[in-house]
């Protein structure tokens, strides 16, 4: 197990990080570690919160959970993987075995419908080539639009970048999150 490389703040927390923190997390549960970590610089956690595309927005919360969990397992990113799938996952109807086949390249197509399939290559061709194909670009305006695929391209982005936060960070496990499947 690696050592964080910065500490999560402790409470007393300065006003401002407090209310960052009261908007981003559900009355009575502390602020992650991340969010915690993140703290040492205010104005980067504020703007981290604000561009987070947790709010309900032109795809459905399976869709962009799907994404998440894909580019973050892509990214080796087993802690904000982890969050998601204690936070999100049994809302999102996920089953254990596609849980588990986020992790796992390929991906069983068996586990996915027509739309998930085509999310999950859009995450791996970003991934991959930072771009998306003309023949995937075709498959996924059949399921989705104009409006949806920007948010989609831009839900991976970010959750690259958060990516390489966690990792680069060493954030801590949260002792509710899952780890990646065996």
């Amino acid at each position: 197990m690696s050592i964080p490389r910065v500490q999560p703040l402790q409470p007393p927390y300065a006003a401002e990080v407090q209310a960052a923190f009261e908007r981003v997390m559900p009355p009575g549960m502390p602020p992650l570690k991340l969010f915690r970590s993140m703290a040492h610089n205010p104005r980067v956690l504020q703007r981290m919160i604000a561009g987070g595309l947790l709010d309900r927005g032109s795809i459905e919360l399976r869709q962009r959970e799907l994404l998440i969990l894909r580019a973050t397992a892509l990214c080796g990113a087993e802690y904000e993987w982890g969050v998601h799938v204690a936070g999100f996952a049994g809302k999102a109807g996920f089953s254990p075995q596609q849980i588990a086949d986020t992790c796992n390249t390929p991906i069983d197509p068996a586990l996915w419908s027509p739309a998930e399939q085509a999310l999950l290559a859009l995450a791996d061709g970003l991934h991959a080539q930072a771009q998306v194909d003309d023949g995937l670009w075709l498959r996924l305006e059949q399921h989705f639009s104009t409006e949806q695929l920007i948010e989609c391209l831009l839900l991976v982005g970010f959750y690259h970048a958060v990516s390489f936060v966690v990792n680069s960070l060493r954030v801590e496990h949260e002792a509710h999150a899952p780890r990646f499947p065996a």
